[in-house]
């Protein structure tokens, strides 16, 4: 593939986001075939982009889904305003949006849905697990889309996360549970390429299913390229 032909693929980020982070981001998408580029609050989109990735991130703000506000969790107001920028655009025009951790929380409060605010209050005796590790063990829903893309009935991926999806929005259906009944993995029935993942596969960059799942948007992406 040529770099003239490479898809434009976006990558919200905070503005504070740590080198390394990024560049595990950079080389996700770029290994697969795409040109990615940074968008944060104080980085400007550009009108072409063909793709986009939602990634992780502090939490959403609580308004946004009719929680209550709590003082003790970081949240970034203006990114949660560019991403949903992001989607207002994106959704209508079909292309392909894929919502990493955040993310996928994120796609849920734009389609109306909810959040679990703090798993750990809401599920006792819920273990504790934060590493970028593959230790976590998500159980994927036969015939989605995911497990399509994955091409895997379950998989083993790292945990970051203190919030997950509660109540679906418009058109999401879960695809993904791990093994404490938590949501892992949501899609769009309404939408060629509308998925969320509750992990970070771009640091698995050994794990052949989840660096499918980014080759599967980068490729989304240049579907849109050929067939404008």
């Amino acid at each position: 593939m040529s770099r003239t032909t490479r898809p434009l693929i976006g990558i919200t980020t905070s503005d504070a986001k740590s080198r390394i982070a990024w560049w595990f981001d950079w080389f996700a998408v770029w290994r697969h075939g795409g040109r990615p580029r940074r968008l944060s609050p104080s980085r400007p989109f550009p009108e072409a982009l063909d793709g986009l990735i939602i990634g992780g991130g502090d939490d959403i703000q609580a308004h946004l889904y009719d929680d209550e506000v709590r003082l003790d969790v970081r949240v970034d107001p203006q990114r949660d305003e560019l991403e949903l920028e992001l989607l207002e655009r994106f959704i209508p025009l079909g292309k392909p949006v894929l919502g990493i951790c955040r993310g996928a929380q994120l796609i849920n409060v734009y389609q109306g849905g909810t959040l679990d605010p703090d798993i750990y209050t809401t599920h006792e005796g819920l273990k504790r697990r934060r590493t970028v590790l593959p230790r976590k063990t998500v159980d994927i829903v036969a015939d989605s889309q995911l497990h399509r893309i994955l091409e895997v009935s379950w998989c083993r991926i790292n945990s970051l996360h203190h919030q997950a999806v509660q109540r679906t929005g418009k058109g999401i259906e879960i695809v993904a549970r791990d093994r404490d009944g938590l949501v892992q993995g949501i899609e769009s029935r309404d939408h060629e390429f509308l998925i969320g993942v509750q992990w970070h596969p771009e640091w698995l960059v050994f794990n052949r299913p989840q660096q499918r799942l980014i080759r599967a948007l980068v490729k989304a992406a240049q579907r849109g390229i050929a067939s404008p």
